[in-house]
């Protein structure tokens, strides 16, 4: 009852406001995008002054959305004064970089589906039965009484086919499907999102991903696969770290293993650190020690200092964990 009085408090809300920054998170993927993107031109069509924004380089092979054209930058927003805020797909204040200094100051509505949520709103709707932020977006969305056309159907399904691995993972559940089933009877293309996303890689990427291959390590009997770039080894190939986007998928795809981790320093001195996991194991638990979150099936955290190090402190907690749940 609590979860659906405040989803009608938010829908309240947004009625009341004429003018509405919509904020996703840092390191943005394709359910952030999705998320910002369908709840602005839903926004939009209900005649609202929508502004939406996320403090990070978006990557670059969304840009064939052209919408994502639409999302701003902090500089360009910062002296915006909407009369609500909207953060999406984001479970705590960090994940919204230089946005956070905004919380303070404005009404503030959470809308995520991570049980790591920290409830940083003045209204959270947080529900971690969904599958993606997205599917949220869509009832918030429907509930306001938008119609749904071709190009925000689109948008719209691209979070719910990224956050589910293009439905190969355990959350693509019925109501996975349903909204799915919906949102391409209103004209998306699911095949055009999964060429976009899966289908876009340059040579210097496939490099790339022989160097993270080199350094590719097996462990807990077969149960754990990690590796790890290195500042040096971006500049090597000319890459960002948006090329190795999905490296961490590919250490999961092999065969017997349960836990995946990857770790890259394309800023040095700063580790973004990636969990995946195929069936039983709860990455979660990793990342939250390590000051992260997100997922059982997938998580991540940031950590500061020397790669090495890292690697080997990172590579101990996973250990620790595995080991402990199969004892």
């Amino acid at each position: 009852m609590a979860a659906a009085n405040e989803f009608l408090n938010i829908v309240g809300l947004i009625n009341e406001s004429k003018k509405i920054l919509v904020i996703g998170h840092i390191m943005p993927d394709g359910d952030d995008i999705s998320s910002v993107l369908s709840l602005c031109l839903g926004l939009e069509k209900l005649g609202k002054e929508v502004v939406c924004a996320i403090d990070w380089k978006i990557p670059s092979y969304f840009y064939e959305i052209p919408e994502v054209s639409l999302i701003k930058s902090y500089e360009e927003v910062k002296e915006y004064k909407p009369d609500l805020v909207v953060i999406v797909d984001a479970s705590s204040p960090d994940r919204v970089g230089r946005f956070s200094e905004m919380l303070e100051k404005y009404r503030v509505i959470v809308i995520d589906h991570h049980a790591t949520n920290v409830y940083f709103g003045n209204y959270n709707w947080v529900d971690p039965t969904f599958a993606a932020t997205a599917q949220m977006i869509l009832r918030l969305n429907e509930e306001l009484g938008i119609k749904y056309d071709e190009r925000l159907s689109h948008l719209n399904l691209m979070g719910i086919e990224t956050d589910t691995g293009f439905f190969r993972y355990s959350n693509a559940d019925e109501k996975v499907f349903k909204d799915a089933a919906k949102l391409i009877s209103y004209g998306a293309k699911p095949d055009q999102i999964a060429r976009m996303i899966l289908e876009n890689k340059k040579v210097e990427q496939f490099k790339l991903l022989s160097r993270m291959i080199e350094k590719l390590r097996i462990d807990c009997n077969g149960l754990l696969a990690y590796s790890y770039l290195t500042q040096k080894d971006y500049k090597d190939f000319n890459c960002t770290e948006e090329d190795s986007g999905g490296f961490v998928s590919e250490l999961r795809s092999l065969k017997g293993i349960e836990v995946a981790v990857f770790l890259s320093e394309y800023v040095e001195g700063e580790v973004h650190v990636s969990f995946r996991s195929k069936e039983w194991f709860d990455v979660n638990k990793i990342a939250v020690i390590l000051g992260g979150g997100g997922h059982q099936r997938a998580a991540g955290t940031t950590l500061k200092g020397n790669i090495e190090e890292i690697v080997e402190e990172v590579i101990k907690v996973t250990k620790s964990l595995l080991e402990s749940e199969t004892k």
